[in-house]
C-alpha cells in the first residue's frame, strides 16, 4: 500500500514539475517566440470557436431541412407551403422555396406578357442566386479553417527556428554546450511546434468534415432546385417555357 502511494506520489510531482518547466520555458522564451505562441493560441481558440459554430448550424440546417421537404411533399398546394415557411429559418431549401415563391407571384401578377413569356428563365436565375448565396453562407468563416491548416505550422516551424537560435547564441555566450545551456532553446523550439501542429491538425479535420457537410447540403439543394422548377413548369408556365 505504502509503494503505491509513494509511486502516485512521485508521478504527481513529476507532473507538477513538467507543468512548471513548461510555463517556465515559455516565460523565459524571447519576445519573437512569446508573440508566435500567442498568436497560435489565439487562433486556436477562434477556430474552436468556429468548429463548434459551425456543428450546431449543420445541425439546425439538416433537422429543418429533413421536416420542411417532408412538409413540402405532403402538402398540396405552394400556398399552403409558403404559410408554414417561418418555422423553417435555418433552412437553406425554405428560403429557396421562399425566393421561388415569391418570384412566381410576381411573374404571375404581372400584366406584360414579355415577363410571363420569360417566367422560366427569371425563376431559374432567382433560385440559381438563392442557391450559390445559401452555399457561401455555409462556407463563411471555412476560410479560417483552412489558412489555419495551412500557416500554423510554418509559424511553429518559424519559432522552431528561432529557439534553435537562441540556443546556439547560448552556446557562443557561455562557450559551454552543456545541457543546461543548450535545454532552454530546444523546449522553447519544440513547443513552438507543438503548439503550431495543436493548432493546425484540428483545423485541417474540421475544415474536411465541414466540407463534407456542405457537399451533402449542395446536392439536397440541387435535387430540391429540379424539383421545384419542374413543378413550376407544369402548373404556372405552361407553353412559356
Amino acid at each position: 500500500m505504502t509503494f503505491f502511494i509513494s509511486n502516485a506520489w512521485a508521478e504527481s510531482t513529476t507532473n507538477v514539475t513538467t507543468d512548471h518547466q513548461i510555463l517556465s520555458g515559455i516565460a523565459n522564451a524571447g519576445i519573437v517566440v512569446q508573440t508566435l505562441l500567442l498568436a497560435l493560441i489565439a487562433l486556436s481558440v477562434w477556430n474552436w470557436f468556429i468548429i463548434f459554430k459551425k456543428r450546431g448550424e449543420f445541425q439546425q440546417i439538416a433537422t429543418e431541412n429533413e421536416s420542411f421537404l417532408k412538409v413540402f411533399w405532403e402538402s398540396s398546394s405552394l400556398q399552403q407551403i409558403q404559410g408554414k415557411i417561418g418555422q423553417y429559418e435555418h433552412s437553406p431549401i425554405a428560403r429557396i422555396f421562399k425566393a421561388g415563391y415569391q418570384e412566381i407571384e410576381r411573374i404571375l401578377n404581372t400584366h406584360q406578357q414579355e415577363l410571363l413569356a420569360s417566367g422560366m428563365e427569371n425563376l431559374e436565375r432567382t433560385i440559381r442566386k438563392t442557391h450559390d448565396d445559401e452555399i457561401a453562407s455555409m462556407e463563411n468563416h471555412l476560410s479560417v479553417l483552412a489558412t489555419t491548416g495551412s500557416t500554423a505550422p510554418f509559424i511553429g516551424l518559424l519559432g522552431t527556428v528561432i529557439g534553435i537560435m537562441n540556443s546556439f547564441q547560448d552556446i557562443a555566450s557561455s562557450g559551454s554546450a552543456s545541457l543546461a545551456v543548450v535545454a532552454p532553446g530546444i523546449s522553447e523550439a519544440l513547443f513552438a511546434t507543438a503548439v503550431g501542429l495543436f493548432a493546425a491538425i484540428p483545423a485541417v479535420i474540421s475544415y474536411n468534415y465541414l466540407l463534407g457537410k456542405i457537399k451533402k447540403v449542395e446536392n439536397q439543394l440541387n435535387g430540391f432546385d429540379s424539383d421545384f422548377l419542374n413543378i413550376a413548369r407544369r402548373n404556372f408556365f405552361k407553353g412559356h417555357g
